[in-house]
């Protein structure tokens, strides 16, 4: 099978399993891994050196202690930015651009007839792959090809990691019939520098002034209440 043909091959199975291996590995899922290495094994989507990797990874989540993987997961996927699985936060981060493209991806499944459920986010790419999987093999490609440079960029901070989850996101951009190679990835933040707090008062100082030794304006505005502290808006 040539993986770069002009004519995609049938993925459907291949691809919800894919989005299975990055959900949440609890007991349900683990419960289920013989089936999932079966269905990859009969759909033949990929090529035999990435079923052989895949195929390690479900039996390491199969048989390795559940905390373990749990925690290696939350590590892995809730802590670290450059491996977020939530694409529009690699384009947007927290701006004001990310709500826009969010609707834009919620208006292409629904246009399709799939509707999400209420606890999901349509950036989240187990939930973009398994929208994949009920496209026709040509437009699921097309689709795939469109996140291919998001998708690069995870696949790069986990294959520095040294992560057998790297593995499920090569899958993903050779469904897209794109080549699965690394690209430079900025380091991540410290923690210390990820969560800390503005300093409250810096002192006077010039640093930052658009007109240094000249006066600044000063804006001030009201503090939002706390929804929890029960103080008047």
């Amino acid at each position: 099978m040539s993986l770069f043909s002009s004519s995609p091959p049938q993925a459907r199975l291949t691809l919800r399993v894919l989005a299975h291996l990055l959900r949440y590995p609890d007991a349900a899922f683990r419960a289920h891994t013989a089936e999932l290495q079966q269905a990859l094994r009969t759909e033949a989507a990929l090529p035999t050196a990435r079923l052989a990797e895949l195929d390690a990874l479900l039996r390491h989540l199969a048989t390795q202690p559940a905390l373990d993987i749990e925690s290696e997961y939350v590590e892995l996927f809730d802590r670290g930015r450059r491996t977020a699985l939530h694409l529009f936060e690699h384009v947007h981060g927290d701006s004001r651009d990310r709500g826009p493209a969010m609707v834009d991806l919620i208006q292409t499944y629904e246009k399709a007839g799939l509707y999400l459920g209420p606890d999901e986010l349509p950036d989240y790419l187990p939930v973009v792959l398994e929208f994949a999987s009920t496209q026709p093999p040509q437009q699921a490609r097309e689709f795939m090809g469109e996140i291919a440079h998001i998708v690069r960029v995870i696949f790069s901070a986990l294959a520095g990691r040294q992560s057998p989850y790297a593995s499920v996101l090569a899958a993903v951009l050779e469904l897209a019939g794109e080549k699965a190679e690394a690209v430079a990835v900025a380091p991540e933040p410290e923690m210390d520098e990820s969560w800390a707090e503005p300093e409250v008062f810096g002192g006077c100082s010039t640093e930052g002034q658009a007109k240094p030794n000249q006066p600044q304006p000063i804006h001030i505005v009201r503090k939002a209440p706390h929804p929890s502290s029960g103080e008047p808006a």
